[in-house]
């Protein structure tokens, strides 16, 4: 096995956090799953590397992360274009790139998507904490680098075992434009008969926009408000991709770092594939809604899950 070596962080961006798939049968604790917030570019960023399908990375939110690696390897970077130079030279995404001993890898500002995926052949070698995870959540203080749930910064280092994979890259057909315009397709939940029928036409009709007050935890929307015939409901467990309406009418869309429990009245959930497309569309996009059945949503995700793993 070869020596460890290091990368280490010369500039943390905007916000980087170490993720992985999320953590598994904690949520009856209180605790968020977590995990990539795009599964479609982390599942890419590591079968490119030839890595387990839930190893480590490094989520970059607007770009900014600048590393240097002490040993050479293979690194890809998938997600959004953040412009990446590998000392001063423009490197390509979505493919695989041999980096030499001493390289300094600099991310600029995003230009298309919000979150990018970076990730070194045979993953970041970190502790995993509850959960059998290295997720970061940042509320709960958990996860990351040292387990304290803190955002990347310099002087932070990762190991590694240096090694060169052979160049592999995604076809073009398969690496999602974030501009273009979209739509959620949505299972209906046991709550949908808190809706009247003409709230749920005014929302599978109406366009919505992102509001800059989304994060990790929930993406809020802005446009036409929807009624619910009850607003109180005793709190339950929360899926992921679950459409909440508080008593403002106005639609939130519950993420990797969402509660655990809430009350208020839920419409559906977001098929998980097109939640990963959704954590890469910044505030001010438009996005529509569409109903599909379970079964449907299930065929889809075997789909994409058999194709990884």
């Amino acid at each position: 096995m070869n020596q460890r070596a290091a990368m280490e962080v010369l500039h943390g961006g905007m916000l980087a956090l170490l993720q992985d798939a999320g953590r598994r049968s904690v949520m009856e604790s209180g605790l968020a799953t977590g995990g990539a917030a795009d599964g479609h570019a982390y599942a890419w960023v590591n079968r490119l590397l030839a890595n387990s399908a839930d190893a480590s990375v490094i989520e970059v939110t607007l770009g900014g992360l600048q590393v240097r690696f002490a040993a050479a390897t293979t690194i890809a970077l998938t997600g959004a274009d953040c412009q990446p130079r590998l000392n001063g030279d423009a490197i390509p995404m979505w493919q695989t790139v041999v980096v030499p001993v001493g390289a300094e890898l600099h991310l600029g500002h995003v230009r298309k998507g919000l979150r990018s995926y970076l990730a070194v052949a045979g993953g970041f070698h970190v502790e995993r904490s509850l959960g059998g995870s290295c997720s970061t959540v940042l509320r709960e203080g958990m996860g990351g680098l040292d387990n304290t749930g803190r955002r990347l910064e310099a002087g932070d280092c990762f190991h590694y075992e240096p090694m060169v994979r052979p160049h592999q890259a995604v076809s073009s057909r398969f690496i999602p434009d974030y501009q273009q315009p979209l739509t959620l397709r949505v299972v209906l939940g046991a709550q949908v008969d808190r809706f009247s029928n003409a709230s749920l036409s005014t929302f599978f009709s109406s366009s919505y926009m992102l509001s800059p007050k989304s994060d990790r935890m929930g993406i809020r929307l802005e446009g036409a408000s929807i009624a619910s015939l009850r607003t109180g409901l005793i709190s339950e467990g929360i899926a992921l991709g679950a459409i909440q309406v508080p008593a403002d009418g106005q639609p939130i869309i519950l993420m990797q770092d969402r509660q655990t429990i809430g009350g208020y009245p839920k419409l559906g959930s977001v098929l998980p594939l097109d939640l990963y497309a959704l954590a890469q569309r910044q505030p001010g996009a438009e996005l529509k809604f569409s109903p599909i059945s379970l079964f449907e949503a299930q065929q889809t995700m075997v789909t994409f899950l058999k194709f990884f793993r």
